[in-house]
C-alpha cells in the first residue's frame, strides 16, 4: 500500500540540484577529456547525472534505479582500471558511494516518488552497489600494505663488531655525513629496536633566526650538527655559528658573521653545515715522541662556516672566534675569481670538504637566473693560511694552478653545490656537479659544459688534475644536477673487498662505482629516450642507468591520475593528457611537458645511509613529477619576468625562452599522480638486491583537519643508520623524527617537532654521562611548505632503559 504525498520537500529539490551540478561538470570535463583521448567514463557518467538530477526534479522513483546502475558501473570500471589499489580506488567511488547513502537515507529516499515508497527494488540495488563499494574499500584498505617486503637475515643483522670500525668513534659525529667516508652512520649502540620505545625528550634549544622581510622563499634550516668533545656545532640560515653543550643544549658561544642581507639573495637561504678539522689528530698520526699530550693551540682544532654572502670563515672550536692566520684575519672571500654578479647568486650553502691539508669549496650557482653567471669553480685552500692551492675550473680543466689576481674563472659552468666526499688514502675528492644555468636551455653549454655536467669527478687532491669522471645524463635539460653526497664503503665481493663510492641521483639510480678508477661495480647500461624539443635544442639519443635503481618501473598513465574527489581527478586527467609525455626523460616543451621524476629527484641533498658492518643501505626515495613549459620570452608581460625560486616563472636572462616549473598538482592542491610520494627502503650491499620497501609518513600536517592518512608523503631530509640496528629520519611533510628496525623497515618510534624537519639527525654516546643521544633541527622549510621554526631538539633513553 501507498500513500500519496504533497508537493516536492526541499530536500529533494536541493539533492537535485547538487546532482544537476555534478553532472554538468562531469559532462564537460568528461566531454573534453575525451576529445584529449582520455576515458570515455567521465562523460558518461556525467550524461547519467544529469538524467538522474531531472528524475529527481520528477520524484521518480526511476532516479534511485539509474543511480544505482551508475553506482555499480563505476565500481566494475574502478575495478578494471586500479583493481584493488585503495589510493587509486578511493578517489573514483568517494563521492558516489558518499551521494549514495544520501539517496538510501529514508527521509530522502521515501520522496523520491508522489507516494510512499521505500525497501523496494531500486534502494535493493542501490544497497547492494554500496555494500560492495565498502566491502571493496575495506579489501583495498586491507592490501594498502607495503610495496616490496621483506627482512634482512639474523647473520647480516649481526655485522661485524662495531668497535672494529678505524677512526670512529661512539661520542663523535665530526663530519656532515657522520665521518669522512659519508656514510651517515654511528658505532653508537645503546639504543636498539628493543628499548627505543623509551626515549624522551631532553632539550631543546631555539637559534633565534628566523626569516626576515628580504629573504627569499627558500628559507631552510638544512643543517645538521656535528659533534666534537662536549659540544654540538650548527649554523642557521643567516650563517650564524653556534657552540651547544651536548648534555644540555645550553648555548657556549654564538659568532654571527652579519652577512649582508641588503643583497638579493634569488632562491636559497640555509646552511647545511660546518665541517671540522683537527691538526693535532694528524699530528698525533705521525708523532714518534710518546711525549703526553699539549693542551692544543688556539685554532689547532677549527671550524669552517660557509655563509650565504659567499665568504668562508675559520672559527676556533673553543671560543668561536675567528683565526687570525686563516685569510684576511680568519676570511677567505668567494667571490674573488667569480666577476659580475656573484654576491647573492653564488651561495655555498653546503660545508666544504676537509683533508689534512686543505679545505675544498664549492657554490651553488642560482638555478635559471641568467645564461651569464659565474662559473663553478672547485677550490682548494691551505686548511691553515686559506691560500689557494689550486682551482678546478669545468671550463678550463688542465689549468689547475691558482688564478692569477684579476682575471676571471669561466663563466656559466657546472657548479657543485651539495655535499662532496674525499679518500685521503687514494689521494682524491669526489665531486658531484649540477647542470650549467639555464637548465632547459642548453644552446650556450660549450663541450667542456657538456663534458662536467651531472658528472661524479675524482680529483687529484695534490693538483686538482682529473683523475677520473662518470656521467649520470647527457645534455642535461631536466635539472638532474647530482644532489647526493656520495659515499664511500668497502663492499665485501667474491675476490674480498671493495673500495666502492655510491652515488644516488635525482632520476633514483644508485651508482656503485669503484673508487680507484670510477669503473662500475654494479652494471650500467644507456637506454633509448623521447627525441626532439620544439624550441630549437637537441636531445641525447640515449641515457645511462643503473642496475641498482629506484627509478620508476613503469611510466606514469592517465589511470594513475589522482585526487581527492572524480572531480579533481578528472582534471588531473585532463592535464596530463594536455601535456607532453613519453616517459622518462620527455624533454621540456613549449605546451608543458610532464617530468617524472621530477626536479625534487627521487633522491636529493640528503643522500642515503650505509651501515658498512652490516653492508646495508637505508635510503629514502621520492617519487613527484613535475611540470616544465617554455615560455618565448617575447611574449611574457614584463613585470612577470623578475623570477626567483625554484618554481614559477624562471627569468633565464638572455636566453630566448624563459621557464615555468611546477609540481603537477590538482585543483586542490593535492599531487596529480597516485600517492605513495615517499617511502623507506633498505638495499643489502652484498647481493645489490632490494630487500624492504614501505610507505613513509603521513597527512597529518597536510590535510584538513589534520587527518594522518598513511599516504607516504615525500621526505627532505635524511636517514642515519647505527650499531644498534635502529635507523633515524625525519624529512616528512608530517613533523616527526622517526626510528626505524634496519632489519624490516617497521617504525619502532616516533616523536612530535615543533616545525618541519627538513633536515638530517645525528647521534651520539655522552663522554660525561654515558647517555646516547639523538639530535633533529626542527627548522622547517620555504619551499616544501613546512611550518618554520628555530629549535634543535634531543632526545635519550628514560633512565630505567639506560
Amino acid at each position: 500500500m501507498s500513500i500519496e504525498y504533497g508537493p516536492r520537500p526541499l530536500r529533494i529539490t536541493l539533492t537535485a540540484l547538487v546532482v544537476l551540478v555534478l553532472g554538468g561538470l562531469m559532462a564537460v570535463g568528461g566531454g573534453y577529456l575525451a576529445i584529449l583521448g582520455g576515458s570515455w567514463y567521465y562523460l558518461i557518467a556525467g550524461i547519467g547525472l544529469l538524467v538522474v538530477a531531472g528524475l529527481l526534479f520528477a520524484r521518480r522513483r526511476a532516479a534511485i534505479w539509474l543511480y544505482a546502475v551508475l553506482l555499480l558501473a563505476t565500481l566494475v570500471w574502478a575495478l578494471y582500471e586500479v583493481s584493488f589499489d585503495w589510493w587509486q580506488l578511493a578517489p573514483r567511488i568517494d563521492l558516489w558511494c558518499i551521494l549514495g547513502l544520501w539517496l538510501i537515507l529514508p527521509f530522502v529516499n521515501r520522496y523520491v516518488s508522489d507516494r510512499l515508497v521505500w525497501r523496494d527494488g531500486a534502494s535493493g540495488l542501490l544497497g547492494l552497489g554500496l555494500l560492495a563499494g565498502a566491502l571493496m574499500a575495506a579489501y583495498s584498505l586491507a592490501q594498502d600494505y607495503h610495496s616490496i617486503t621483506g627482512e634482512f637475515s639474523d647473520a647480516q643483522m649481526q655485522g661485524l663488531d662495531p668497535q672494529g670500525q678505524a677512526g670512529r668513534s661512539e661520542s663523535e659525529w665530526p663530519s656532515y655525513g657522520g665521518s669522512e667516508q659519508g656514510d651517515r652512520y654511528s658505532t653508537a649502540d645503546l639504543i636498539t629496536p628493543e628499548n627505543v620505545g623509551k626515549l624522551e625528550k631532553a632539550w631543546e634549544y631555539h637559534t633565534g633566526d628566523l626569516p626576515g622581510p628580504n629573504d627569499p622563499g627558500e628559507f631552510t634550516y638544512e643543517v645538521t650538527p656535528l659533534k666534537v668533545g662536549n659540544s654540538l656545532y650548527i649554523c642557521t640560515p643567516h650563517s650564524i655559528a653556534i657552540a651547544l653543550d651536548a648534555d644540555t643544549g645550553e648555548e657556549r658561544w654564538r659568532y654571527d658573521p652579519n652577512i649582508n642581507r641588503d643583497a638579493k639573495y634569488y632562491q636559497h637561504m640555509t646552511c647545511r653545515g660546518l665541517a671540522f678539522h683537527d691538526a693535532t689528530r694528524y699530528a698525533a698520526a705521525v708523532s714518534t715522541t710518546g711525549q703526553p699530550d699539549q693542551p692544543a693551540a688556539r685554532c689547532e682544532r677549527r671550524l669552517f662556516l660557509p655563509t650565504n654572502d659567499a665568504t668562508l670563515i675559520a672559527l676556533d672550536v673553543e671560543d668561536g672566534k675567528p683565526c687570525e692566520d686563516f685569510g684576511d684575519s680568519g676570511v677567505v672571500d668567494l667571490k674573488v675569481g667569480l666577476g659580475d654578479g656573484a654576491l647573492g647568486v653564488y651561495l655555498p650553502t653546503s660545508p666544504p670538504v676537509v683533508t689534512e691539508k686543505l679545505v675544498i669549496v664549492g657554490g651553488s650557482v642560482t638555478d635559471n637566473g641568467s645564461v651569464d653567471s659565474p662559473g663553478g669553480v672547485i677550490r682548494a685552500y691551505d686548511v691553515r693560511n686559506g691560500r689557494l692551492i689550486w682551482n678546478f675550473d669545468p671550463g678550463n680543466p688542465d689549468a689547475t694552478e691558482p688564478l692569477p689576481p684579476g682575471e676571471t674563472y669561466t663563466r656559466s659552468t657546472p657548479n657543485w653545490w651539495t655535499t662532496a666526499t674525499a679518500d685521503e688514502s687514494l689521494g682524491l675528492v669526489y665531486i658531484p656537479t649540477g647542470n650549467q644555468t639555464p637548465d632547459q636551455w642548453a644552446e650556450p653549454r660549450t663541450p667542456q659544459s657538456e663534458r662536467f655536467t651531472d658528472t661524479l669527478v675524482a680529483l687529484d687532491l695534490a693538483t686538482g688534475k682529473v683523475r677520473w669522471e662518470f656521467q649520470t645524463v647527457h645534455h642535461d635539460l631536466w635539472d638532474r644536477d647530482l644532489p647526493s653526497q656520495p659515499t664511500l664503503v668497502d663492499i665485501d665481493g667474491p675476490q674480498g673487498k671493495v673500495p666502492a663510492i655510491i652515488q644516488p641521483t635525482k632520476r633514483g639510480d644508485l651508482y656503485v662505482l669503484d673508487r680507484r678508477t670510477g669503473e662500475p661495480i654494479v652494471p650500467v647500461d644507456e637506454f633509448s629516450v623521447p627525441q626532439g624539443t620544439d624550441y630549437g635544442d637537441f636531445t641525447a639519443p640515449t641515457q645511462p642507468a643503473s642496475a641498482l635503481s629506484y627509478a620508476p618501473d613503469e611510466p606514469l598513465y592517465e589511470k594513475d591520475m589522482w585526487g581527492g574527489t572524480p572531480l579533481d581527478q578528472m582534471m588531473c586527467r585532463i592535464q596530463f593528457r594536455k601535456l607532453r609525455y613519453d616517459g622518462d626523460f620527455t624533454p621540456p616543451s613549449q605546451k608543458g611537458s610532464l617530468i617524472y621524476p621530477g626536479n625534487v629527484g627521487t633522491f636529493n641533498w640528503p643522500s642515503v645511509a650505509v651501515d658498512p658492518s652490516r653492508q646495508l643501505l637505508f635510503g629514502a626515495p621520492n617519487y613527484l613529477a613535475f611540470v616544465s613549459t617554455m615560455v618565448k620570452r617575447s611574449e611574457v608581460d614584463p613585470d612577470e619576468r623578475s623570477g626567483g625560486g625554484e618554481t614559477g616563472l624562471q627569468p633565464n636572462l638572455g636566453a630566448p625562452y624563459m621557464v615555468r616549473l611546477e609540481p603537477f598538482l590538482s585543483v586542490l592542491g593535492l599531487p596529480c599522480q597516485t600517492p605513495p610520494w615517499g617511502f623507506v627502503t633498505a638495499v643489502d650491499l652484498r647481493t645489490m638486491k632490494k630487500v624492504w620497501m614501505h610507505k613513509n609518513g603521513t597527512s597529518r600536517d597536510s590535510a584538513p583537519l589534520g587527518i594522518p592518512f598513511p599516504v607516504g608523503t615525500p621526505a627532505l631530509g635524511g636517514p642515519i643508520v647505527t650499531a644498534g640496528g635502529v635507523a633515524f629520519m625525519s624529512g616528512t611533510l608530517d613533523y616527526y623524527l622517526r626510528a626505524y628496525d634496519l632489519q624490516t623497515g617497521e617504525e619502532l618510534w616516533k616523536a612530535r617537532l615543533p616545525a618541519g624537519g627538513q633536515a638530517t639527525p645525528m647521534t651520539y654516546v655522552s663522554e660525561k654521562t654515558g647517555k646516547q643521544y639523538v639530535v633533529q633541527m626542527a627548522g622547517g622549510h620555504g619551499s616544501f611548505g613546512t611550518k618554520i621554526g628555530d629549535s634543535v631538539v634531543a632526545w635519550t633513553l628514560d633512565e630505567d632503559a639506560q
